[in-house]
């Protein structure tokens, strides 16, 4: 004989679940600024399909019905916005997205406190596990057979990156031993190293990092990025075209050099 458990002795179960989100922040005049990016969604089709997007509004501070209309503008792009971030206003219409609070810029360090507590270790534990000296504590406290390397923060692709394929690392720099295709992207929280030809996008810094660079032996990049910064192929030099180049910030320009 079976029987069910009454429903109301049943509990909800709630989880945390993390996802790394892109803010797009509207800037006046808000024409040019969708222009802007009408050309990115040229030459990157597809880059914000199925990612978490937050619409920042704090620079912007439009009037709801301005919100409406943004919102709307960014859906015929493609772009569904997941939430909005504007401080003041915890509340706009039901048919709008929800208001984030209390948000915060992601790096590096959050992502991996995150893991951590992911995986159900303590911070101090991590820290421990990562064979770090506590504040307080003489290192010769553990024997040297408990300390444990710090985990690389280095992701390296040892194949090439087929079109359609997307690597995201967002803890430290992504080393690519053969080429990328053209369709394909590399979305790095630190630098991006290609030691093969580079055709699709790649984005370094995302998180923030602005000393990051892009180093590739061939350059026919559809887009390079560096902290937000970018610059299409349509605008790069045709001299870099096809050389070892370096990409990298320098005034909150971007700018690409030859390499060698």
């Amino acid at each position: 004989m079976t029987f069910a458990a009454p429903v109301e002795t049943k509990s909800i179960r709630f989880r945390a679940r993390s996802f790394v989100a892109f803010t797009l922040t509207p800037e006046t005049p808000l024409s040019e600024w969708l222009e802007s990016l009408d050309r990115w969604i040229g030459n990157s089709p597809g880059y914000f399909a199925g990612r978490p997007v937050v619409l920042n509004l704090n620079t912007l501070k439009p009037a709801v019905s301005q919100i409406e209309a943004l919102v709307a503008e960014l859906g015929l792009r493609g772009i569904r916005i997941y939430a909005i971030e504007l401080d003041g206003n915890t509340a706009l219409e039901p048919n709008l997205p929800p208001v984030l609070i209390g948000a915060k810029e992601a790096t590096a360090g959050l992502l991996m406190q995150a893991d951590q507590k992911a995986a159900g270790r303590p911070a101090e534990a991590g820290r421990a596990a990562a064979g770090r000296a506590e504040p307080g504590k003489h290192s010769e406290d553990r024997q040297p057979e408990d300390r444990v390397p710090d985990a690389p923060a280095t992701l390296m692709v040892k194949s090439p990156i087929r079109s359609g394929q997307s690597i995201f690392h967002a803890h430290g720099d992504v080393i690519v031993l053969g080429s990328v295709a053209s369709g394909s992207e590399i979305v790095a929280a630190g630098s991006i190293h290609v030691y093969g030809t580079l055709r699709g996008r790649a984005s370094a810094g995302v998180l923030g990092h602005s000393a990051a660079r892009i180093f590739c032996r061939k350059n026919e990049a559809e887009l390079l990025s560096v902290d937000g910064w970018y610059c299409t192929a349509e605008e790069m030099e045709p001299a870099l075209r096809g050389k070892a180049v370096q990409a990298f910030l320098e005034n909150d320009t971007l700018r690409i050099a030859p390499f060698s």
